[in-house]
């Protein structure tokens, strides 16, 4: 499955995350580039690239091995609040209904 999102901070600081939330979730690092990672484990393999996108937004796109709503998309999604938070820390997370 394919994820995307979109933050304010710079890409170094999304892979750093990455490298902290993903190992938290035992998936091994398997390769590593300066705008990319790829992650494999019990729950399967992710495939993470960080870019510039239009001025000073960073574009996350995050690709799983998994068809539907896996444990490990449900994981994508997390340290994608994650990375909301690091971008906006005042920020309240509330439900929206």
């Amino acid at each position: 499955m394919r994820h995307y999102y979109r933050t304010h901070i710079s890409p170094d600081a999304v892979l750093s995350l990455a490298d902290e939330y993903f190992k938290a979730l035992k998936l091994e690092r398997k390769s590593s580039e300066s705008r990319s990672r790829e992650y494999s484990g019990l729950l399967g393999t992710l495939a993470l690239t960080v870019g510039p996108e239009g001025g000073h937004y960073t574009r996350i796109e995050a690709n799983t091995n998994q068809m539907g709503e896996s444990r490990l998309d449900r994981n994508v999604k997390r340290f994608f609040v994650n990375v909301h938070r690091a971008a906006d820390p005042s920020h309240a997370l509330r439900a929206a209904y």
